[in-house]
């Protein structure tokens, strides 16, 4: 059926076509013999061709534009009257007479364009004949078409200040005059349309009234290219007569195109200054029409005026353009109930956006929008709508992408409150999104207080949401997240101890909640950054009175020292190990021997109890001797205690191998060799070369007979032969050394 209908249409435009082509061939011919009597005989004819009502819009506007053509040679000849020798009066009389309807007002519309120029008759009249006489055509399509004729042959030749035929303001009134009451014609006949035929293609009907929109909305753009069409008689007129039009229609495609032609065709200056008329209509829509699309779009131009020059901004602040849209969109809110969350909040990011642009200076009017939005979510559940989060998160980001500083948002007392409507997975990522920006700006995050609001933001990256364990996670989407928050972590600083060290317990009491698989990932950052105070410190000492938190090391190191013993019990010890080991060497910096005494010990009693694996006591044990190597904070006692300490570890690791190389490396605590290192030595051959005292030519003889004793092949063992092939070397090498060699036998 389709495609028969389909087929029908086009045999039915091609007989049109044939028709207008074939009457059209004898009005040339009685138009070149100067012949008017024949040429209104068959321009009657061909004009009868759009009489009918077999085709769709698209297929009749083919027909028209064949049609429309022809007209416009007539014209040319209806304009020489040396041609034809009839006055354009009697010439407007005579057309009248043509037998049927449509192809009468067809050619009245023709004359009457060359009437309204020859000023043979007041304008006035001429042009509310035509507007009045056009009523005849009732039929929808066939109206709209003919009425769009007389908008295009009229539009050029209207008074207006500065054209040809330029007028005083009362001709300018009648030009406006003229061009609402065709739009208002054309408007009814338009939406008349959608009644047209059965119920049942409706969907059809709304298709073809949509292709047949632009006919309707060219009398807007007439109006918006009338000069005299002032300020005053657009607020006064003009809008007021076109708004009345809209609203009164009670048709949701008519109301929502007609709203968008006015955002388009006028000028923003005219939007600015007539806010309230135009957002005064808005709640007087049907409920079905998209008003926040069109609200947007108002925005959206009014925002690109306000960036067009900085002279216009004191406008807005005299017309309180935000007040006024910031009022209006509540009470489109408020007036469609069923509207859906996405909506309302697309709004309010359009709202922010304009704010934004406009006035990026009142952080108040930021907030304002962003407290609207929590308003509307507020009683209800977490978002589960897609596009709801996505406006969200927009509207989240928008601030961010301004004023590219997170701390400008974090004076935003909403700005978390709209965070918590957000499901825990999109709350995490507008808290990655937070982070980037601070590390793209490379922000500073400089007191306690903003610290505090930051993290309250991020929270879904440092501990669970509402309660719910972390199972199954995506890994590296994990990691991400966590050494993103670690990397933050050292964004945190101020150069005043005492807020620092604020800063320090704020961000503690934050990661402390985050669990087994996050403390590894952001304790040693905060261990870091609180070492670097301390060494800041260095060389405070005691309490400091009157203060709530005192800004001491001996203060800090105990704060760290409570951080990192969670860490143990995570477990992650290996961790922790290293973590009090950076401890231990800041206190030694800063000669706090009891201080970096509790952290080795701390250590030791890691390594002892939760450290098994034998691979990791090897790492374990040398990063306790290289550490301590270091360290000359320990009197004899303290030192002594810790050396032996770490080489009986070393003595019992697993392997033989692994307890060579330790004990080895504990030799190192016992003769340091620099100008004020420890000279403790007792054994080894490395010491012999280092002037050693206590290692002589005969304990480096005995030590090479027990080894050879206790190894059955010497040569089999390639260490042994190794050394001892390096003491042949140096006796024959010559020099000091070979004489400190020369009586050992090999």
């Amino acid at each position: 059926m389709m495609v028969d209908g389909i087929e029908d249409e086009e045999k039915w435009l091609a007989e049109g076509i044939a028709g207008i082509q074939q009457n059209a061939f004898y009005m040339h011919r009685a138009l070149d013999a100067n012949n008017l009597r024949e040429a209104l005989k068959y321009s009657a004819h061909m004009l009868s061709e759009l009489r009918t009502s077999k085709l769709s819009p698209h297929k009749y506007y083919e027909l028209y534009m064949r049609a429309f053509d022809e007209l416009r040679r007539l014209e040319v000849f209806f304009k020489d009257e040396s041609r034809h020798g009839v006055s354009v009066v009697d010439l407007y009389e005579l057309v009248q007479h043509a037998g049927n309807i449509l192809p009468r007002l067809y050619l009245l519309c023709t004359v009457g364009s060359v009437y309204i120029r020859s000023k043979d008759a007041p304008v006035r009249e001429v042009l509310k004949d035509l507007v009045e006489m056009c009523r005849a055509v009732q039929h929808p399509i066939r109206g709209l078409f003919l009425r769009s004729y007389l908008s295009q042959v009229s539009r050029d030749k209207l008074p207006d200040i500065g054209s040809i035929d330029e007028g005083d303001a009362d001709s300018v009134m009648d030009s406006v005059d003229f061009v609402l009451q065709n739009f208002t014609e054309m408007n009814k006949l338009w939406v008349r349309l959608q009644y047209q035929g059965p119920s049942q293609i409706r969907e059809k009907r709304e298709k073809e009234r949509n292709e047949l929109r632009d006919l309707v909305g060219k009398n807007l753009h007439v109006l918006s290219q009338i000069e005299g069409v002032d300020l005053d008689m657009y607020k006064d007129i003009v809008l007021p007569r076109v708004l009345e039009q809209v609203v009164n229609c009670k048709d949701e495609l008519a109301q929502f195109y007609l709203m968008e032609c006015i955002i388009q065709v006028f000028p923003d200056e005219y939007h600015l200054q007539t806010l309230e008329t135009l957002l005064g209509a808005c709640p007087q829509l049907l409920p079905t029409v998209d008003i926040k699309a069109i609200l947007s779009q108002l925005m959206e131009r009014l925002s690109s005026y306000a960036a067009s020059s900085t002279d216009v901004l004191p406008e807005f602040l005299q017309v309180e353009a935000f007040a006024k849209l910031s009022s209006a969109i509540g009470r489109v809110i408020e007036a469609q109930v069923d509207m859906p969350i996405v909506g309302a909040i697309a709004l309010q990011v359009s709202l922010l956006t304009f704010t934004l642009h406009v006035h990026p200076d009142r952080l108040d009017y930021v907030d304002q929008v962003l407290g609207a939005c929590v308003k509307k979510l507020s009683g209800k559940p977490k978002l589960d709508d897609s596009r709801a989060t996505k406006q969200v998160v927009a509207l989240l980001s928008a601030p961010l992408d301004k004023y590219n500083d997170i701390v400008t948002a974090l004076t935003l007392s909403n700005y978390p409150r709209v965070m918590d409507h957000l499901d825990d997975e999109t709350n995490k990522v507008m808290a990655m999104v937070i982070i980037q920006s601070i590390m793209r700006n490379n922000t500073c995050i400089s007191t306690a207080d903003k610290v505090e609001v930051l993290f309250e933001l991020i929270k879904g990256l440092i501990k669970d949401l509402d309660g719910t364990a972390l199972d199954e996670f995506d890994e590296e989407d994990f990691n991400e997240e966590q050494n993103s928050v670690a990397r933050l972590i050292h964004m945190l600083h101020n150069d005043d101890p005492e807020e620092m060290v604020k800063i320090i317990f704020t961000v503690k009491k934050h990661i402390m909640n985050g669990g087994p698989k996050r403390l590894p990932f952001t304790v040693p950052s905060l261990v870091f950054s609180a070492l670097r105070l301390v060494r800041q410190l260095r060389g405070l000492d005691g309490d400091v009175v009157g203060e709530e938190i005192p800004t001491t090391p001996k203060k800090i190191f105990q704060l760290l020292n409570e951080t990192i013993e969670v860490l143990s019990s995570v477990p992650s010890p290996e961790l922790a190990l290293r973590l009090y080991l950076q401890c231990a060497e800041a206190a030694s910096d800063c000669d706090l021997e009891p201080v970096a005494y509790e952290f080795f010990t701390q250590a030791f009693v890691l390594y002892e109890e939760e450290i098994a694996d034998s691979k990791a006591q090897v790492t374990a044990i040398h990063l306790i001797i290289g550490m301590l190597q270091r360290m000359n904070v320990f009197g004899v006692e303290n030192r002594d205690t810790l050396t032996h300490k770490a080489t009986g570890y070393s003595a019992k690791l697993l392997k033989k191998p692994d307890q060579c190389r330790a004990v080895y490396a504990c030799s190192h605590l016992f003769w340091v060799d620099d100008q004020d290192g420890l000279k403790d030595g007792e054994r080894y051959l490395y010491y012999f070369e280092k002037e050693n005292p206590q290692i002589t030519n005969s304990a480096i003889q005995g030590l090479i007979e027990l080894i050879a004793t206790e190894i059955q092949n010497p040569a089999s063992d390639v260490f042994f032969a190794s050394t001892l092939r390096y003491i042949q070397f140096q006796k024959q090498k010559g020099g000091l050394l070979a004489q400190k060699y020369d009586s050992i036998k090999v």
